[in-house]
């Protein structure tokens, strides 16, 4: 059939790019893609945990905005704008500069970034009502949730400060081409809340507070773990204030541009998470269910291409190997579309039976599976759009070009602010 025709051919020019790529990227796509996929087994496991003991009601529309604020900072800080402005960066020192030059640029970047997140933990901390208030406004006639989220947001936040640091020791690992333990530990945090959620929380006289004490620990323990590894290949950083650094200008000046070009995903669903803070009870809940869903072939298939190409395409853009570049990423964007497009299919077709199955139980009501089975087909339209972001972002920070990425996410910002409102005035009226 024409269909087939158009797969094999796929597969045929995917073979010939596969060929032509470096020793060793599909090799490491398959380790960072089987990390990720425990990472999401687990992820899964800690929400049926979730769902079981709490369901979708004010402690979990607590917890979800208490967690997803500092989740969300730390996707700006590490692996969205830090992560992609400092592999690049690291990638030119290895291809171009001493040992010397390249130890000097990871303890100076991880010196100043260390110093800048210690601010931005003690701020949170302190301003966390503030906060509450402008990412979940609709909290505030209600004020059981409102002062949950507030509570648990003074223990969540300084997560940032933790995992940030821990981004940063991964994204050293990687432009070592070493995947595999940064891709594992998200691993770490699931079992941590899933431990806290099922023995710790239950004995607590608030149990709600000890999930949100959970991510605190969850952080620790993914530091201590990263940085063991740094230690055995003698790169753990030295931090020292290097704001003068050129190495570290370099990171920054690329930073800012990222911040807005980088997660227009999640600032997108950040923003859903206040539209739907207007809304009825558990709407919060039914969007991050769903969510979880999607980011399952997500993180598995566009994090991890994503990943891996970038040191690799960062080298190939230092070293002015145009031709090498454009076959690692004609590959990737090619495997995108052959595994893309058939996990939007299983997800829009499967959603109200995978949702049974993973979180129908105790708390969670055979109407959450229906209300978040629905946001789930609505999720799924884009699947292959944000996988293709993750590749195609890629190829831009390895060019050290944050320019174009900035411009479409804002873009795109926009018009799903605007869609927002419009859709959910007209459903909520009719």
């Amino acid at each position: 059939s024409q269909g087939g025709a158009v797969i094999q051919g796929l597969m045929s020019t995917s073979k010939k790019s596969v060929e032509r790529k470096p020793k060793g990227l599909l090799r490491a796509v398959s380790v960072v893609g089987s990390m990720t996929l425990l990472s999401r087994i687990t992820g899964l496991a800690r929400d049926v945990v979730f769902s079981h003991w709490f369901g979708a009601g004010v402690t979990m529309d607590a917890f979800f905005v208490a967690f997803k604020i500092p989740n969300l900072l730390r996707r700006f800080f590490a692996e969205g704008a830090f992560s992609q402005a400092f592999v690049p960066v690291i990638s030119e020192y290895r291809t171009t500069r001493s040992p010397q030059e390249i130890r000097e640029l990871i303890d100076r970047a991880s010196g100043t970034l260390a110093l800048i997140l210690f601010v931005v933990t003690v701020l949170g901390v302190v301003s966390a009502p503030i906060l509450i208030m402008i990412f979940a406004p609709g909290f505030l006639d209600e004020g059981p949730r409102y002062g949950l989220a507030r509570d648990m947001l003074r223990f969540t936040f300084p997560y940032i400060f933790f995992i940030s640091l821990t981004a940063l020791c991964g994204a050293i690992l990687n432009s070592y081409q070493k995947f595999a333990s940064p891709a594992f530990t998200p691993v770490l945090l699931n079992l941590v809340l899933i431990g806290f959620a099922g023995w710790v929380a239950p004995d607590m006289a608030r149990p709600a507070i000890g999930l949100a004490v959970g991510v605190f620990v969850a952080g620790v323990i993914q530091l201590t773990f990263q940085a063991a590894f740094l230690v055995r290949l003698k790169l753990l950083p030295q931090p020292r204030w290097g704001w003068a650094h050129d190495g570290v200008r370099k990171i920054l000046k690329l930073m800012g541009p990222v911040i807005f070009g980088s997660s227009v995903a999640q600032i997108n669903i950040l923003f859903d998470t206040v539209v739907a803070s207007f809304l009825a009870a558990g709407s919060i809940s039914w969007l991050y269910y769903s969510d979880r869903l999607m980011e399952f072939p997500l993180g598995m298939f566009g994090v991890a291409l994503a990943t891996v190409i970038l040191p690799n395409l960062s080298q190939q853009h230092a070293r002015g190997s145009g031709e090498a570049f454009s076959d690692v990423l004609d590959w990737a964007l090619r495997l995108v579309l052959i595994i893309g497009l058939p996990a939007t299919l299983g997800l829009m077709a499967l959603a109200g039976p995978l949702l049974t199955t993973i979180f129908f139980s105790g708390a969670f009501t055979e109407r959450d599976v229906a209300m978040a089975s629905a946001s789930l087909i609505a999720y799924a339209f884009g699947l292959v759009a944000f996988i293709l972001i993750k590749v195609l972002s890629a190829g831009f920070f390895a060019r050290q070009d944050t320019r174009t990425p900035v411009r479409i996410a804002v873009t795109a910002l926009v018009l799903n602010m605007l869609f927002n409102v419009i859709l959910v005035v007209i459903m909520v009226r009719s």
